[in-house]
């Protein structure tokens, strides 16, 4: 027994170390893991606004201005724009807006050459900023963007093809099919023929999105491999089927949100409208079994949570929750995949993300880049695909976060 003194300067000493801790506890879980809803800034700004604030506060001039980009046309610039039109067109606060012209009219000069881009280099990758071309040109009506985004339209026309009529993922990568290209090229591609009223072209949309699933869904798992060699020609590809070897989330991710963007510009009477909608029922059913019970994110390399090296990656988690929030919202899934979307960006909120004191919002663990083959060489193999360099704030996850964000605060979740 402690003598009477002692026994009260103890229970002291233990009651300011459990109100310390309680404070601490109470402290971290309102920053960090409250649910996304219910999170705000003291001006009141939800998590959209917050996350694309927080961006612009950091490069208040343009989106591409670190070395990474090297102020290059790029598509991870057009992630980016792409999010901030949706906080635009929620929001309606002019400054998004801004943002997008000026960075667009960087590139976009006044006869509507687009500095640093070379069709002849027909990268998928490079058309997909020019949803912003057309977005622009939209509000606007200057003929500059139309002349640009005609530029892209023309690639897509001339981009070299598989046999079986699947754009190639680059000029340097021929008979490659990659899950990547399909949200760089066809969203655009989607748009565009909206706008331009083209429908004929929705035959040809549809046909890239049922091709690629054809050829690179397991059909175990229900998961999509990260791209196909039509030519069986290439190291890292299956001489039998000619898959790459391995899942990697972010493709997948990549090909999630293309399902349910080109949707919004989908005929509604087209025959393969449908089609489109069960390749995104497929796709988020294999998904959602893949999603970590604890943290409700995705792994680097999706169908192996347990191996040594693989990690809770931020863009693929961040572009999950998208696609499925969207995806219910829409009608196209069922309303549990709004719940899967909303437990996915808690747990992006409590275990990817830190946030300053001026409410500056930092991003980790996204994966810089991924490929295959090229020099050095990628293999594809687990090994490969985890360590490869993650960053924090890359365009890749922090565009998709904020498109998360838009999504969930639309959303109308029955507690």
């Amino acid at each position: 027994m402690f003598p009477v003194k002692e026994k009260a300067k103890f229970m002291r000493i233990n009651t300011i170390l459990f109100i310390s801790l309680l404070t601490a506890v109470t402290s971290f879980s309102v920053s960090y893991a409250a649910p996304a809803d219910s999170l705000k800034t003291k001006n009141g700004k939800k998590w959209p606004q917050r996350i694309a604030d927080s961006f612009i506060k950091r490069h208040p001039a343009d989106v591409i201005n670190d070395t990474v980009y090297n102020n290059k046309w790029t598509y991870d610039q057009g992630v980016f724009l792409e999010a901030l039109r949706q906080v635009y067109q929620k929001s309606g606060d002019k400054k998004y807006f801004d943002y997008i012209k000026t960075n667009i009219d960087m590139f976009v000069q006044p006869d509507g050459n687009i500095k640093t881009y070379k069709i002849s280099e027909f990268n998928i990758d490079n058309v997909n900023t020019g949803k912003s071309l057309l977005f622009l040109y939209s509000k606007t009506k200057e003929a500059k963007y139309k002349i640009a985004a005609d530029s892209l339209r023309k690639q897509l026309a001339n981009q070299p093809r598989t046999k079986s009529n699947g754009f190639w993922h680059k000029k340097i990568y021929p008979n490659q099919m990659w899950l990547d290209g399909l949200y760089m090229g066809e969203p655009f591609y989607a748009q565009y023929s909206k706008l331009f009223n083209n429908s004929k072209d929705f035959d040809d949309i549809a046909r890239q999105f049922i091709l690629i699933e054809k050829q690179t869904r397991d059909e175990k798992t229900g998961l999509l491999y990260h791209a196909w060699d039509e030519s069986r020609q290439m190291k890292w590809a299956d001489p039998e089927t000619g898959r790459a070897p391995n899942f990697w989330s972010r493709a997948m991710g990549w090909y999630a949100m293309a399902l349910v963007d080109i949707l919004d510009f989908f005929p509604a009477k087209h025959p393969q409208r449908t089609d489109i909608i069960k390749i995104l029922q497929r796709l988020a059913d294999a998904l959602m079994k893949a999603q970590d019970n604890k943290t409700g994110l995705w792994y680097q390399v999706t169908n192996m949570p347990d191996r040594k090296g693989n990690y809770l990656e931020a863009s693929a988690s961040c572009m999950f929750a998208y696609a499925f929030a969207k995806g219910a919202n829409k009608g196209y899934l069922n309303k549990k995949y709004l719940v899967a979307a909303k437990k996915a960006f808690e747990g992006i909120i409590s275990n990817l993300v830190t946030i300053g004191k001026d409410d500056t919002i930092d991003l980790h663990q996204t994966c810089k880049s991924a490929g295959l083959g090229g020099n050095p060489y990628r293999d594809g193999s687990f090994e490969y695909y985890v360590n490869e360099p993650k960053r924090t704030n890359d365009l890749k996850g922090y565009g998709p976060f904020i498109m998360a964000a838009v999504e969930l605060e639309k959303a109308k979740i029955s507690k």
